[in-house]
């Protein structure tokens, strides 16, 4: 039998480093399981990191928060600022194959506001209708003007999915979601993994070096480390801020630390439901404020973030150009918090702290109980998975609920779901109609000085009341193998998948 030539040989050989380099797959730990993989639907930020890789959006972000193009190219204003008209990507197909363009740009407009259930339908509330002008053109009419809707454009509110398959599978869409990203669903198994394949007809295909993304959640952040370590991770999207500055010592892996556009607060239950009626700290101002008083802020970043946050008491943090400065951080005072809690007739106030199992908010909580214990708090901790934990206060299942916000682009993002009356996201239940007719104006003012003294008017009343206890900013602390390269640092703390590659073994 004839031997196979060299150059045989060789083809085999770079035949199978091919196919070896084809069948790479990114490996991504999660700090906890993303809620239901619907663009409408999600309100989770671990859901944001996975449809960075499944669903692409109008618009996107860079690091230094300039809207980007995405499945639009480009955009214009009208003169009165109530329509806005975008020019579409051509060529871009879904993941089932059916055609990117102005008609599913409608279909998903109209979708994420009128969904039951939608968490999009605050965010688009002032489109009112939608115009397909052509097959790469959409025009998107307003009911006022609305400055902050090309930054709600560059997240859930502007990804679009299949109209053919949403139609197909009604609320049950997410369970085997189909967009237009770079990768394709595969399957899901709730609490161990979420598997992505390369969509092999993706519009920027070029940018893709890899054939599967696998995203696995785990709590702890200690097992998410050592994952990592062992190899059995490529990136982890949240380390716990006490082991960052051994792991920058060790110089194995390779770290980044990006101050978030959100931030990490308490909510309070003061009019979602019956629960608010019954602790002082929901039905009582004074009780909120004497709260608060009880807090040191730093002392939460030093313990709970090993100083990897930046202190705040707003949405948006101290050196963002949107910062009410009439409102600044307010000081620990033990004495003036007693005080309060005995005007209010509750020298001893009793309540139920919610958090999810994830380790810092379990911090945040035991150093809340602790140092509020100094003015005569009680609180009292539960603990819950993460998911479970939103539909509580979706219900007003909770007293106070330990959470963070990822943040948006525009300040609005970080507000109006939040204090307008009404809203998906107001879990604490606050109404004020003066506080929403300020929101609204800044919705619609477009000059960056007249939006700064509304957020002032509105930061003077919404913190009065503390619907949220506004704690810190942290910083997005990311750990990756060394192999990973083209990581872009962006402020809303999602991994892109573009341009990622990692180097042969």
């Amino acid at each position: 039998m004839p031997r196979p030539s060299r150059r045989f040989l060789l083809a085999l050989m770079l035949g199978a480093a091919a196919l070896g380099a084809q069948a790479q797959t990114l490996r991504v730990g999660l700090a906890e399981d993303p809620d239901v993989l619907d663009p409408s639907l999600a309100r989770s930020f671990v859901g944001r990191v996975v449809f960075a890789s499944l669903c692409d959006k109008l618009f996107d972000i860079d690091a230094k928060l300039n809207i980007v193009p995405q499945l639009a190219t480009g955009y214009e204003w009208s003169a009165d600022g109530k329509q806005l008209t975008l020019k579409l990507r051509q060529g871009v197909t879904f993941h089932d194959g059916e055609k990117f363009d102005a008609a599913a740009v409608k279909y998903n407009i109209e979708r994420h506001k009128t969904m039951a259930g939608s968490n999009r339908r605050g965010e688009l509330a002032p489109v009112a209708t939608v115009d397909v002008v052509d097959p790469a053109t959409v025009r998107l009419n307003l009911s006022a003007p609305f400055s902050p809707l090309l930054a709600q454009l560059t997240d859930r509110a502007g990804m679009m999915v299949s109209p053919k398959a949403a139609q197909a599978a009604g609320d049950k869409f997410g369970a085997h979601p189909v967009c237009s990203g770079p990768f394709k669903f595969v399957e899901r198994v709730p609490q161990d993994k979420m598997v992505f394949e390369r969509y092999a007809n993706y519009w920027n295909k070029g940018a893709i070096h890899f054939d599967k993304v696998i995203y696995t959640p785990i709590p702890d952040a200690a097992v998410r480390l050592a994952n990592l370590r062992s190899g059995q991770l490529d990136f982890i999207e949240l380390v716990a801020p006490s082991d960052m500055q051994k792991i920058r010592a060790e110089k194995k892996l390779k770290t980044a630390s990006i101050t978030e556009i959100g931030y990490q607060g308490i909510y309070i239950n003061i009019g979602k439901s019956e629960k608010a009626k019954a602790n002082p700290l929901g039905r009582d101002p004074r009780v909120r404020e004497a709260f608060e008083l009880a807090l040191d802020r730093q002392g939460l970043v030093q313990v709970v973030m090993d100083n990897e946050a930046i202190v705040g008491n707003q949405w948006v943090a101290p050196d963002n150009p949107f910062y009410a400065k009439n409102v600044p951080v307010p000081k620990r005072d033990i004495a003036r918090a007693k005080q309060l809690l005995k005007e209010a007739g509750v020298p001893n106030p009793s309540f139920t702290l919610l958090t999810t199992t994830a380790s810092d908010a379990q911090r945040i909580a035991l150093v809340v109980q602790a140092m509020t214990r100094e003015a005569g708090f009680d609180v009292k901790i539960q603990t819950s998975e993460f998911a479970t934990s939103l539909n509580m206060a979706d219900k007003g299942d909770f007293e106070a609920y330990v959470l963070a916000w990822s943040g948006r682009p525009d300040p609005d993002g970080n507000l109006y779901s939040f204090d307008a009356c009404k809203q998906p996201l107001n879990y604490a239940g606050y109404c004020d109609a003066e506080t929403d007719k300020l929101i609204n104006e800044s919705r619609a003012a477009r000059d960056p000085a007249q939006r700064k003294k509304i957020f002032e008017q509105v930061a003077a009343r919404v913190l009065k009341e503390r619907p949220i206890v506004y704690l810190y900013h942290r910083k997005w602390l990311w750990a990756y193998t060394p192999k990973l390269s083209g990581v872009r640092e962006i402020p809303d703390g999602l991994l892109r998948v573009t341009d990622l590659k990692m180097a042969a073994p």
